[in-house]
């Protein structure tokens, strides 16, 4: 049991480089992501996990622009081989599960914060024993509400008590899920309040930037596209 919440948020990716740019922030620990390919300016990336002192990496690939930059790997287990959640930008929580054995001394991610919680003290609050007891924590808190907390729309808080069994069966979901609802919200905000604090929309006026005209001779067009290992992030 944590003793206390955060109460502000956290720094944001690119703010979060920034810091490690200026020597605010000394440590990083980076999983499930390669910064120095999705992120913008890959060069101000690598002169910042150059100065910080402490980069860890939990990577499933032995080599990325990242990597190189580590002073700690820890290889970690891939898609197809590991189980969790993953939810997609309409809110749909969905299943993934795991169909190949995980290679060599690879882990699963929360495995390796498990292990690296237990040598630094924490194994108490770190003693899970499989992905779906974490689930069901991580429900149980999204319904978590007090005077700060109360006013948000992410809730699961159906599935706090989900057991193995259960979860190993998840269907694809869209929350919020509450504890009183017995199916998920297709559409938030139907009844026209939002999370603000007079339950209005909050619209942002921006000024149009219009893109450059290509001149008349030898026009240029430039079209980007997508691959498997880099989605412009």
């Amino acid at each position: 049991q944590a003793p206390n919440l955060a109460e502000n948020e956290g720094l944001k990716a690119v703010d979060l480089f920034d810091a490690i740019h200026s020597g605010k922030v000394k440590a990083v620990w980076i999983m499930g992501t390669n910064p120095v390919v999705s992120m913008p300016n890959a060069n101000k990336i690598k002169e910042a996990l150059n100065k910080c002192d402490m980069v860890v990496v939990s990577e499933c690939n032995a080599d990325t622009d990242t990597a190189r930059l580590a002073n700690v790997i820890f290889p970690s287990s891939t898609w197809g081989e590991k189980q969790g959640t993953v939810t997609n930008s309409e809110r749909t929580i969905s299943l993934q599960r795991g169909f190949l054995p995980i290679p060599g001394e690879a882990k699963n991610d929360w495995e390796i914060i498990c292990e690296f919680a237990k040598n630094m003290g924490y194994g108490e609050a770190f003693n899970y024993a499989s992905a779906a007891e974490i689930f069901a924590e991580h429900a149980a808190l999204s319904g978590f509400k007090s005077e700060k907390f109360s006013n948000r729309a992410f809730n699961i808080s159906k599935y706090a008590n989900i057991t193995a069994k259960e979860y190993n069966a998840l269907k694809p979901v869209q929350w919020p899920l509450k504890d009183t609802q017995d199916t998920g919200t297709k559409r938030l905000f139907s009844d026209g309040k939002f999370f603000t604090d007079n339950q209005k929309a909050k619209f942002a006026v921006i000024e149009a930037r219009l893109p450059e005209v290509s001149p008349k001779k030898n026009q240029f067009i430039m079209n980007t596209g997508r691959i498997r290992d880099q989605w412009h992030t």
